[in-house]
């Protein structure tokens, strides 16, 4: 075997052990996972990039999951039921304002925003696109390099607190964020580098904390269905 084949099988043998390691720290990962009570954060160190991708892909099939990346720590959170139904909850009222005032929103869930370069990921409970809408329409697949970051994320601080995450969306050029932790609803404009609280939203002018915070406490009362109503009452302009 010449010098070159030497060095290739050597790079083949390194690449080789490096995957099988990867593999079983991946392994370990989803074991932990898998016993992950409702509720509950697992936050795992010196995790490197190619780890997390493959864990994403692990974890297709568990969307309920949310998984932060923050140059090299891993958090993997599972939610409590309500934790799901408020943001579930929070997709209807936007779909409500938004056609009221005539305002095109593509919904992406709890898609995954990530930037390699940045070495940063997240999954909000809720994103939005309202402004920038038309440039994302029919595009199944969204990359950050190229395309924009979702107008509006929404966290969901039922289960742990968010604002840990706001350096990530910041690096990310996400412009706004609605934050509800159960008791009141906060929304914050990136400004800068960082987050300021604001008291309406840019992307849904005259839509308000106060707005949002009202049909999630009467939907807790009187149900979905009457909040809905009540909320599209005072949506649709006069």
């Amino acid at each position: 075997m010449g010098r070159v084949g030497k060095i290739g099988a050597v790079i083949n043998k390194e690449k080789a052990n490096y995957n099988a390691s990867m593999s079983a720290r991946t392994a370990d990962y989803l074991d932990a996972i898998e016993h992950l009570p409702e509720g509950a954060t697992l936050i795992i160190q010196q995790t490197s990039w190619d780890e997390y991708e493959r864990l994403l892909e692990d974890l297709r099939d568990r969307p309920h999951l949310r998984v932060t990346y923050d140059r090299g720590k891993l958090e993997i959170m599972s939610p409590l039921p309500e934790h799901e139904e408020y943001g579930r909850f929070i997709d209807l009222l936007v779909r409500v304002f938004g056609q009221a005032h005539k305002i095109k929103v593509q919904n992406y869930g709890a898609a995954t925003w990530k930037q390699q370069r940045l070495q940063r990921g997240v999954e909000p409970d809720c994103g939005y696109y309202a402004a920038n809408a038309l440039r994302v329409i029919g595009k199944r697949r969204l990359d950050l390099e190229i395309d924009p970051p979702p107008d509006i994320v929404v966290e969901i601080d039922i289960t742990n607190e968010s604002l840990s995450k706001f350096p990530i969306y910041a690096a990310l050029s996400v412009p706004e964020i609605w934050r509800y932790d159960s008791k009141k609803v906060q929304f914050y404009e990136l400004t800068g580098e960082r987050f300021r609280e604001i008291s309406e939203s840019r992307f849904f002018p005259g839509l308000t904390p106060s707005m949002l915070l009202a049909a999630l406490e009467q939907s807790k009362t009187e149900g979905q269905d009457a909040a809905l109503d009540s909320f599209r009452d005072h949506s649709i302009p006069k």
